[in-house]
């Protein structure tokens, strides 16, 4: 070699080691080997001190999200309190997603290949459900307002802390895979998730771990849980005339609505033992003296299976089409909202079981059991406490024994992806759900302690689908073998034109909010959301509270719509 390209070749060894220097340091690829079992064990005892260590940032989560109370599709402060936090934590976060402003997708990976495993859960609350927490009665903090009376402030801190335990811990181990964390937006509308699987945002998971609070620790596998639902509002168009001058001239739109809700009612008699279907009527005109040339009527039509769903929805609208026909008016509609009846997947929901009899229920102080006892008397039902006994792995029922029940928008995803539903015990047991009572331990040290047990529950079975190919693999079989069959498969309720309803609930945060913002949780100068509102705990009824209103017996976790 001459000498010139001998300089030559140095110079540029020199520049790609300068360039070499200056490129950012690359993380240590994650390795695919899983842990042995001794490894693992001792793994997971660092997981739970790890979910240990941020019990205040549960406390913190929980308190604040319970403040914010925004209703479906308007949980801006909610959307981009838990974002951010999960911005700062290292996952990337894409806003909006499927049109929706307040949804949101958030992604860490810890190199290439391995599970990517998704975990979900609500955050929007319930209309005039304005409770002061920790108060076993009736006492909201903004009268007529909304509140958590479904408990929806918490399931975010479960999953959160749970991914954060368990990042750290692939990190250090090198273990690859991929979390996700996503928010459930309008589920009392059943408002979002279908939208999300038509879009996408659930292609290349391999599994979903949602949470949902309850009042007890644990999973269940399997259908005929929940029902499936749609709901429709149905608008009708007539004329407007003076109702006392001219009425003759008129065509109202009320008296459609009317006599469709009429028809329905009286259609009950011969629908099946598994429907639950009910309406509001969300337009009836504006003021007496006028004919109402606009009216409108809010359906949830609610079956256990696809096709008697789609049913109960084609019988509401002939119900339309005769009440315009008698009327002279016409009508169109609009799909709110749309649910599969859940299907949860056997081999996780085991896992999960067995990580929750490893974790255990929270040690309840005194405390906790007299607001639980002093609200259960509060609504005459038994005064039996808080959960004291875990509870096993609930198997499905045959379908000839269920009769129905309350809908989650978590079915849609269930029957695309693996998936179970964690109920951790964050509330009282034998409350009415969708209620301010259902909000009264949402803000309290039931709430903290049961979202960290059920955090602990939600790291471990995260931290088993990244390690444990057989439990992936053996969810994933169940999914094919005994869910996804032949004669039971996903058919979206939406259609090409449907979109999500942004526009709900605008009218009632913006009369709400500028008096819930002076109750905002301010974690910097208060312990807890009770020190700042000024609650002993428990607050019970003494012989100069106002009586009670009589209420009947309802169930524990208000958890489906």
């Amino acid at each position: 070699m001459t000498q010139p390209k001998q300089s030559i070749l140095k110079r540029l060894v020199a520049v790609l080691a300068l360039a070499a220097l200056m490129l950012p340091a690359v993380p240590a690829p994650a390795q695919s080997t899983s842990p042995t079992p001794e490894q693992a064990a001792a793994l997971k005892q660092e997981i739970l001190a790890k979910v240990d260590s941020n019990a205040k940032l549960i406390q913190v989560m929980i308190d604040t999200l319970y403040s914010f109370s925004e209703l479906g599709f308007q949980e801006f402060e909610t959307s981009k309190y838990l974002s951010n936090l999960l911005e700062k934590n290292g996952f990337k976060v894409e806003r909006g997603i499927s049109g929706i402003p307040t949804a949101y997708m958030a992604t860490w990976s810890n190199g290439s290949g391995g599970p990517v495993i998704a975990l979900g859960s609500d955050i929007d609350c319930i209309p005039q459900a304005s409770q002061k927490p920790g108060v076993a009665y009736h006492d909201p903090i903004v009268p007529g307002a909304p509140g958590h009376g479904e408990g929806h402030n918490s399931g975010n801190a479960v999953n959160i802390v749970a991914a954060l335990a368990v990042k750290d811990i692939m990190i250090k181990d090198h273990i690859p895979g991929t979390i996700k964390i996503w928010d459930g937006v309008a589920e009392e509308l059943l408002g979002s998730k279908a939208y999300y699987v038509r879009d996408g945002y659930f292609k290349g998971i391999d599994a979903v771990l949602f949470s949902h609070v309850g009042d007890n620790l644990g999973a269940s596998y399997g259908g005929n849980s929940t029902n499936g639902l749609v709901s429709v509002q149905y608008h009708f168009h007539g004329e407007p005339a003076h109702a006392a001058a001219a009425p003759w001239r008129g065509r109202s739109a009320l008296d459609a609505v009317e006599l469709m809700d009429v028809g329905w009612n009286f259609r009950r008699e011969h629908l099946r033992l598994q429907q639950r279907s009910h309406y509001v009527i969300s337009d009836g005109g504006d003021q007496p003296n006028v004919v109402p040339a606009s009216a409108s009527v809010w359906y949830y039509f609610r079956e256990a299976d696809y096709e008697h769903i789609k049913g109960l929805w084609e019988t509401g609208d002939h119900m339309a089409n005769g009440a315009s026909q008698m009327t002279d008016t016409t009508w169109d509609s609009t799909l709110i909202g749309t649910a599969w009846p859940g299907f949860f997947n056997k081999p996780i929901a085991e896992e999960t079981t067995a990580n929750a009899k490893l974790v255990g229920l929270p040690k309840w102080s005194n405390d906790d059991e007299t607001l639980a006892k002093a609200l259960q008397h509060e609504l005459k039902v038994p005064e039996k406490g808080l959960a004291d006994k875990l509870d096993e792995l609930k198997t499905p029922k045959e379908a000839a024994d269920y009769y129905g029940g309350g809908s989650d928008d978590i079915g849609d995803i269930s029957w695309n992806v693996p998936t179970i539903v964690l109920r951790y015990p964050s509330n009282i047991p034998n409350l009415p759900g969708h209620s301010w009572a259902n909000g009264i331990a949402m803000a309290t040290p039931i709430a903290h302690k049961g979202a960290v047990a059920g955090a602990k529950v939600q790291a471990l079975t995260l931290f088993d689908l990244m390690t444990e190919p057989k439990l992936l693999a053996d969810a994933k079989a169940y999914f094919v073998e005994n869910q996804t069959t032949k004669d039971a498969h996903y058919i979206p309720f939406l259609r090409a034109t449907d979109k999500p309803s942004i526009f709900l609930n605008k009218a009632i945060m913006d009369k709400y909010r500028p008096e819930l913002k002076k109750y905002y949780y301010d974690a910097s100068k208060y312990p807890t959301y009770l020190d700042q509102l000024g609650i002993k705990y428990p607050t019970i009824r003494t012989a100069s509270t106002p009586a009670p209103a009589a209420t009947g017996e309802g169930n524990g976790s208000g958890e489906a719509q």
